[in-house]
């Protein structure tokens, strides 16, 4: 059966549905979709697994209740046919990517550990060099604390946090802070360094080490995969003019 959609009584014409999906940004997402399609079509799922599958999708979009269950399907337009295809297709996809990129993990978590480290640390910022430099040399000689001259003197919003900004991915900040970061030891002080109309002084405080755990596993295996769709989209997809003449004689 041929499904049309229809809004106020008026049907969309299927030629025009390409037009609309460009228009409102939908169509590389139409296009990603299609890969993975063609992608996961030769793996099977058991009957345990189909059952697993509907039970993680429900549970994932706390959908416990039959009531909910029945009001997210009008919802969405769907019967319980096509709510079973989705909450499978979700569980090959994830199969998909664990048989593909499981493998690779390991590898590619050394070649991005640098950016999966985490600092703390504190900064403080000011378009005054000279005040800069004689606020280093009171943290240096131990005159004040960090926290309570960055809370007086510091002119970025880091001045609420009393100086303290982290845990972030130690390529979060500047690039010439992330370099004085990546070259402390824990309580390193850092002389004053010019930054575009700031002078800043920056203090290792904690460096966290990235750990292969099970969510970064999934973080990563979720990245090589998106690496692999980005490509695939640019190599198998083509959009051009219907022929419709052919088209009719076909």
């Amino acid at each position: 059966m041929t499904e049309v959609i229809k809004i106020n009584e008026t049907p969309i014409p299927p030629e025009k549905l390409v037009s609309h999906l460009k228009t409102y940004q939908m169509l590389p997402q139409l296009l990603r979709e299609l890969i993975i399609d063609r992608a996961i079509a030769p793996i099977e799922c058991s009957p345990e697994e189909v059952e697993k599958a509907k039970k993680e999708y429900l549970t994932q979009n706390r959908l416990t209740d039959p009531k909910q269950v029945q009001a997210w399907l009008q919802y969405n337009h769907l019967n319980q046919e096509e709510f079973e295809k989705i909450a499978i297709r979700k569980y090959k996809l994830k199969k998909f990517k664990q048989e593909t990129w499981g493998v690779k993990v390991e590898s590619y978590f050394l070649q991005r550990k640098r950016d999966l480290d985490q600092v703390v640390y504190s900064l403080l910022r000011t378009k005054d060099h000279s005040i800069a430099t004689e606020l280093y040399f009171r943290l240096q000689n131990q005159e004040a604390s960090f926290e309570e001259l960055a809370q007086k003197y510091s002119e970025g919003a880091e001045a609420e946090t009393r100086g303290i900004i982290g845990p972030v991915p130690v390529t979060t900040p500047h690039e010439k802070v992330s370099e004085m970061l990546l070259k402390s030891e824990v309580g390193q002080l850092w002389p004053p360094v010019r930054i575009g109309e700031w002078s800043i002084i920056v203090r290792l405080e904690k460096l966290i080490s990235a750990q292969l755990d099970e969510p970064t596993r999934q973080k990563l295996i979720h990245e090589l995969f998106s690496k692999w769709l980005e490509e695939e989209v640019k190599k198998q997809i083509k959009i051009e003019p219907l022929d419709t003449e052919t088209s009719e004689v076909a």
